[in-house]
């Protein structure tokens, strides 16, 4: 399943070459189906509950729910994952999301009250499968150690910032001129058929514990410092989505011009998408650690200029750049998991990457709307700035914990003994993401 790379010129890091990586497109494609429903989940049962229960306060409580309850069950079904195998997870999983939805739909069509509808939501965000997790779980096992690994975290974080871009317009159509409830509808059958295609994708699925091949103990993922430290990080960055779709809401609204708004949010996920798409295309000559640091300073700095914006020229302008500094921080923060969490836990570690977006997304959304009500969009912008201010000092604090680990295991057992003290090189190269083999200057 690994892809050894000796030089940095035996790939050339670009999405052609990376989708010409025997065996990717039988999970890039399905993995895609299966995640595209992932953005439509929120806003169709926004939509749906707000037609049934006439009150977007009574909405905004069941997709709270839902969005809070897929980020706590999130790393559990990670590390499930890890321990089972991606298919043995994915299969229960798809079926029980698919029948959670449709008891959430008949439930706001018949009327039910606020309590059954939240309760509801809870194994609805709890089943949501983690593809996108594994997507990049089997990437990380194929490209192992491979220059295209961070081509391959941003093709990840552009696919999926597409699904963002596109789940919540299809959902909405579905919504407003088919039914309320085919937005959900849609959303289970999708997520059931793509699951089960990508569960059937076996022959590119990651071996499961491969700990007991190279004599490594399974340890959780939280176990290793670095993560943690990137958690923290990544709550920051979902406090930056969910800050900017309820403030630019507002912001619409107070500038007489509401319709606004759907335009200013795709101006900032493009502005996340192009700097996506550049990150995978581009040969660093810095190390991660140091490009994640430098993503987070310019993604505060961005966001600290957002409460003063006063028109939407501007607050188009402003918007697109601080979309620009989030894919530099995610997908370098995706990139490092290779390094610092072993293999036979990156599936739980991926997942409580993705958790904590979800989670730091939410939390903001109250926040944002709380302020918002009550002293306008201004404050409500705050929330972004807070949030990234916050990780970044944790990340300036907390560096040396995101240092890559030296090899524990031997990748050539018939190497000669003069290799012995050659680790310590590698894990220079491997800041960098390149074959050991190239000289580097390292942060």
């Amino acid at each position: 399943m690994t892809s050894a790379v000796t030089t940095d010129k035996s790939v050339r890091p670009g999405y052609g070459q990376l989708l010409r990586t025997p065996g990717a497109l039988s999970f890039v494609l399905p993995g895609f189906a299966a995640r595209l429903p992932f953005g439509m989940l929120t806003i169709s049962i926004l939509l749906l509950v707000q037609h049934a229960t006439g009150s977007y306060g009574d909405a905004g409580i069941v997709s709270a729910v839902t969005g809070v309850s897929m980020a706590l069950f999130a790393p559990v079904m990670g590390k499930l994952t890890d321990r089972r195998g991606q298919s043995a997870v994915l299969v229960p999983v798809v079926l029980a999301h698919a029948t959670a939805v449709s008891t959430l739909t008949a439930l706001a069509l018949l009327g039910a009250p606020l309590w059954a509808l939240a309760l509801a939501a809870v194994p609805a965000g709890a089943s949501v499968p983690q593809v996108g997790p594994m997507v990049r779980t089997r990437w990380a096992a194929k490209l192992e150690g491979s220059p295209l690994l961070p081509t391959a975290a941003a093709f990840e974080s552009v696919t999926d910032e597409f699904t963002f871009v596109v789940g919540p317009v299809l959902a909405t159509a579905l919504c407003t001129g088919v039914h309320p409830a085919a937005g959900l509808a849609t959303e289970a059958a999708l997520t059931l058929l793509g699951g089960l295609f990508f569960a059937a994708q076996r022959s590119t699925e990651p071996k499961t514990a491969p700990q007991a091949a190279h004599g490594e103990k399974h340890a959780s993922a939280l176990s290793f410092p670095g993560l943690r430290v990137l958690i923290v990080a990544f709550l920051g960055i979902g406090a930056v989505f969910g800050g900017m779709q309820v403030s630019l809401t507002a912001f619409a609204s107070e500038i007489g011009n509401p319709g606004a708004n759907g335009l200013l949010y795709g101006v900032f996920a493009a502005g996340n998408m192009i700097a996506g798409i550049t990150m995978g295309a581009v040969a660093w000559k810095i190390g991660p650690r140091r490009r994640l640091i430098l993503g987070y300073v310019g993604l505060t700095v961005a966001a600290s200029v957002l409460w003063a914006v006063n028109s939407a020229v501007l607050m188009g302008a402003v918007g697109l750049v601080v979309g620009l500094c989030i894919a530099p921080a995610l997908i370098t923060g995706y990139t490092m998991i290779e390094q610092l969490v072993p293999a036979a836990s990156r599936t739980e570690a991926f997942t409580w990457l993705t958790g904590a977006v979800a989670f730091g997304q939410a939390v903001a959304v109250i926040v944002a709307g709380r302020l918002t009500d009550a002293h306008g969009s201004s404050y409500g912008f705050l929330v972004p700035l807070g949030a990234t201010a916050l990780a970044l000092a944790t990340l300036v604090a907390l560096r040396a914990k995101l240092a890559p680990k030296a090899p524990s295991r031997v990748v050539n057992s018939s190497a000669p003994a003069a290799t012995t003290a050659e680790p310590a090189g590698r894990e220079h190269a491997n800041e960098r993401g390149i074959g050991h083999r190239t000289p580097v200057t390292v942060d």
